[in-house]
C-alpha cells in the first residue's frame, strides 16, 4: 500500500466502530525503557470520534486459548481524528503490556472496545484548569492538552507532571514546545530521585502543599483533573482537601470496580415477601445453548463463568464496555459507571458484568 492510496478526505469516511471495526497498528514508538507508545488506524479506514481523555480496552491474544484485556487511555487527541494512541507503562509484572512490547508490531490488528469514559474537560467544563499526572498517568492529560493546543490555544492550564526520575518526565519536550505556542500554559515538573549526572535543576521531593502553590499559586480557582497510581490521587485529594480547595471541582481518572451491593440493597431489589428462592432467577445463554440459575446478588457475568460461558471483560466495574451484550429478552438491573452508551441500552445492550436479573433474561452469548 503506498501513501497515496491511503489518502481520503473525510467526509469520504465513517466513524469508527467498535462492534465491527478493529484497530490496525501503524508504528510503535520507544519513549523509555519501559514505556512505548502504540499508534494504530482503523482497519476501514474510519475516523475516530471521542473525548479528549477517554479510554479504550485492548483484547491481547497473549494466549491462544484466552486473550485478555487490558485497558488504556488514549494519548492521542480527537482533533486529528485518523488514528489514535496509547501509551503503555510495561511493569516487572505485566501480561498484556508486556506481549504488546513484545509483540505488537506494525501491521497486527487487535479488536477493542470504546473509546469510554468522564475523565475529561468536556464533561467537567471550567474557567481554568489543573492537570496534576503522575508517571504514566499523564496520558489522558496529554490528549487534553493537545487537544487545546490544536483548537483552543489560548486555554488557562496549569500542568504539573511528577515522576520519579527525570528521565521518566513523559512528553516533557513536547510540552516544552506545547508552552511556546499557548501563553497561559504553565508547566511544573517535579522529581522524586536523581543523580548529579542528570544535571537536573528543578523540583524534586514529592508534591505538596508548598511546591503546589509556588507552581500555580492560584490553583484554589481551577479545574483540577488528577490520574496516577492510587496512592499518588490519594496524596493529591488529602492534600487539597487540607488546602481548602472545593472538591467538586476535582476529577481523577480511576479503573477501580464498582462496590458489591450490600445486603439490605439485595433485599430491596428482591421485592417485599420475596425469599431468596422466589427470586431466583434463570439466564438463558442463547448462542452456548445453556442455562443457569442466578440468585440474588449475582450478575450475569458471574453467572457465566459458573457454567463455562465465556464473555469477555476486563474491569469488572461497569466502566470499560468490554462485556456488552445483546439481551433478547427479560429485564436487569444495570448499574454501570459509564461503560456503554445511552443508544446502546435502547438497541438492547447491557454489560455482564453490573446487570443483575429481576426476572427470567436470555441473553445473545
Amino acid at each position: 500500500m503506498t501513501t497515496v492510496s491511503t489518502f481520503r478526505h473525510f467526509d469520504e469516511l465513517q466513524p469508527w466502530n467498535d462492534r465491527h471495526d478493529l484497530l490496525e497498528c501503524i508504528a510503535a514508538t520507544v519513549e523509555t525503557p519501559d514505556v512505548m507508545t502504540f499508534t494504530f488506524r482503523s482497519d476501514r479506514d474510519n475516523w475516530f470520534r471521542y473525548l479528549p481523555g477517554q479510554f479504550v480496552t485492548l483484547e491481547l491474544p497473549v494466549s491462544e486459548n484466552e486473550p485478555v484485556f487490558r485497558t488504556y487511555t488514549l494519548s492521542s487527541t480527537p482533533s486529528r481524528p485518523f488514528s489514535v494512541s496509547v501509551t503503555v507503562k510495561a511493569q516487572a509484572t505485566s501480561i498484556g503490556t508486556r506481549w504488546m512490547f513484545d509483540n505488537l508490531k506494525p501491521g497486527i490488528k487487535l479488536k477493542a472496545f470504546g473509546p469510554l469514559g468522564d475523565f475529561s474537560f468536556v464533561r467537567h467544563p471550567g474557567e481554568k484548569y489543573l492537570f496534576i499526572s503522575g508517571g504514566s498517568g499523564i496520558t489522558p492529560m496529554m490528549s487534553m492538552i493537545r487537544w487545546m493546543a490544536d483548537c483552543t490555544p489560548q486555554a488557562d492550564v496549569g500542568f504539573i507532571s511528577c515522576a520519579r526520575t527525570p528521565d521518566d518526565l513523559l512528553f516533557k519536550t513536547e510540552l516544552e514546545c506545547l508552552a511556546a505556542q499557548m501563553p497561559k500554559l504553565s508547566l511544573g515538573f517535579i522529581v522524586k530521585n536523581h543523580n548529579p549526572r542528570d544535571g537536573w535543576h528543578g523540583l524534586r521531593g514529592r508534591i505538596d502543599a508548598a511546591r503546589l502553590s509556588l507552581l500555580t499559586p492560584d490553583f484554589r480557582e481551577r479545574t483540577v483533573f488528577c490520574c496516577g497510581p492510587e496512592p499518588f490521587m490519594r496524596g493529591v485529594r488529602d492534600m487539597l482537601k487540607v488546602c481548602g480547595f472545593n472538591m467538586d471541582r476535582y476529577h481523577e481518572e480511576s479503573f477501580q470496580p464498582a462496590a458489591a451491593p450490600a445486603a439490605e440493597e439485595l433485599a430491596v431489589r428482591a421485592g417485599p415477601g420475596e425469599t431468596n428462592a422466589d427470586a431466583i432467577a434463570t439466564v438463558t445463554f442463547t448462542m452456548a445453548g445453556k442455562e443457569a440459575k442466578c440468585p440474588p446478588g449475582q450478575t450475569i457475568l458471574q453467572t457465566a463463568r459458573a457454567i463455562g460461558v465465556r464473555i469477555g471483560a476486563a474491569c469488572e466495574g461497569g466502566l470499560c464496555g468490554t462485556c456488552r451484550i445483546m439481551k433478547v429478552s427479560g429485564e436487569v438491573d444495570m448499574r454501570h459507571n459509564g461503560g456503554i452508551l445511552d443508544e446502546e441500552i435502547e438497541e438492547g445492550y447491557i454489560l455482564a458484568c453490573c446487570s443483575q436479573p429481576t426476572g427470567d433474561v436470555s441473553i445473545e452469548a
